[in-house]
């Protein structure tokens, strides 16, 4: 896939996501990078590379979901890259982890999401390649350049696959109307919108939906899914409301917590993830669809320096 006469090219792996890591380097046709990745008796983590990339465009895969060492683990390999001499420094998240705290909602707490891309720059990255960041926003929080993919590159076709009449795509909250605009366009399908209000964190109350779901097969959409709280409620509140099914697509399976029981005594018949978090419970509702094309297309243009939007030209 590669055409690597110009420069050297290195793609190392994390211990977050091994098991993506291997299928977008076979994409590649590349072999995973020898680095040690190991954890002390306190638990402080050790990296190493296991050989030169002096020169090298090195490509870092690890998501950041927790646990907070998936970060740490990432800075470190980071730093150790940045003074083995490496020429460029493509941080691979497939999912930024702290990006739920984008902005102060409240008096005196943080905003992770910058920090955390502060302290990626000040660890030595010089650009990092992400998918479906839980605000758009956050990529103006980095000095550096950020490519941002889309899980709709996978999951609408997923969807699409499924042939489902009288196909409306449901947004659980106003914040993701317009993700479930593009996919309604591209689907030919209605939109409907959860209005909700969220008392508490990893709690919400649905208030109201807005558009038309009586008679009709409902996909609610999200970029991700932690307790699993506010798709459950949303598809019981469908299914009251008269819709016919009631299927829901997510980007990043956090599922932590009692999502798992909650998926799987709630009105949700099928739920479609990415791999870009890996999974540690099964459920046969949940279908997971790799993302290792579309961030193997990606790393091949980066290095060949095309241009990222040529990937969305649908």
């Amino acid at each position: 896939m590669l055409n690597t006469t110009s420069e050297p090219i290195s793609l190392f792996a994390g211990r977050s996501n091994p098991d993506l890591a291997l299928k977008i380097a076979q994409r590649l046709n590349l072999p995973l990078g020898q680095v040690t990745v190991k954890n002390f008796s306190d638990e402080e983590i050790y990296v190493s590379f296991e050989q030169s990339i002096r020169g090298h465009d090195v490509y870092l895969i690890q998501s950041t979901a927790p646990p907070a060492d998936n970060w740490m683990e990432l800075f470190l390999m980071i730093d150790a890259a940045k003074r083995a001499s490496a020429k460029r420094i493509t941080a691979v998240m497939p999912y930024y982890g702290y990006g739920r705290q984008e902005r102060k909602d409240k008096p005196r707490v943080a905003i992770a999401a910058k920090l955390m891309a502060n302290m990626l720059t000040t660890a030595g990255a010089d650009r990092v390649l992400t998918m479906d960041l839980h605000a758009p926003q956050i990529q103006g929080f980095f000095d550096i350049p950020v490519d941002h993919l889309y899980g709709s590159s996978v999951l609408v076709e997923e969807i699409k696959w499924r042939n489902m009449p009288d196909l409306v795509i449901v947004a659980p909250d106003f914040g993701s109307v317009k993700r479930a605009r593009a996919y309604a366009e591209r689907l030919d399908a209605g939109i409907a919108i959860i209005d909700k209000r969220r008392p508490k964190q990893n709690v919400s109350e649905v208030m109201n939906i807005i558009g038309e779901v009586k008679g009709k097969n409902c996909v609610l959409l999200d970029d991700m899914v932690d307790t699993a709280g506010t798709l459950c409620s949303a598809a019981q509140a469908l299914r009251d409301a008269g819709a016919l099914y009631v299927m829901a697509a997510c980007t990043h399976p956090i599922l932590s917590g009692k999502a798992i029981e909650r998926i799987q005594a709630s009105e949700i018949g099928e739920l479609i993830v990415t791999d870009s978090i890996p999974l540690t419970q099964t459920l046969d509702k949940i279908k997971v669809v790799s993302v290792a094309d579309a961030f193997a297309d990606a790393i091949d243009r980066i290095y060949a320096d095309v241009s990222i939007s040529g990937m969305f030209d649908y």
